[in-house]
């Protein structure tokens, strides 16, 4: 099942190196618009959020819509990873507002070594 939006942390990637990437990958990209410490911009048709140091120094990048390549996170961080050769972290699946702290933690990590199950307190 397709996730309606798509989130992934990377680890010190440049946003210009991530909107190449989303460029080809999803087409063209519009200029980046700065709206406090978020930007926007669109590739393609999907709209596109980047928080610089959302989490230390992990950077966040968020689709918000389905009409993209990857059917969940760990396929866009997969795609990610392979582009950028950055480590990537996202949430094993669809994340769910109610539950538990244990699960919220669970993350994947993928990186040169692969895929790995890791906790991540982000908080």
């Amino acid at each position: 099942m397709r996730q309606p939006d798509i989130e992934i942390y990377l680890k010190d990637a440049e946003r210009d190196a991530v909107a190449q990437w989303l460029a080809e990958a999803l087409g063209p990209c519009s200029d980046w618009q700065q709206k406090g410490q978020t930007f926007k911009c669109k590739a393609g048709k999907v709209p596109v959020t980047w928080l610089p140091k959302a989490v230390g120094k992990w950077h966040s990048l968020y689709l918000e819509s389905d009409a993209t390549p990857w059917a969940d996170d760990l396929a866009c961080a997969r795609a990610a990873h392979a582009a950028l050769g950055v480590q990537i972290r996202c949430a094993p699946g669809t994340w769910v507002e109610d539950e538990s702290d244990e699960e919220a933690d669970r993350w994947i990590k993928v990186d040169a070594d692969g895929e790995t199950e890791i906790v991540w307190r982000t908080e």
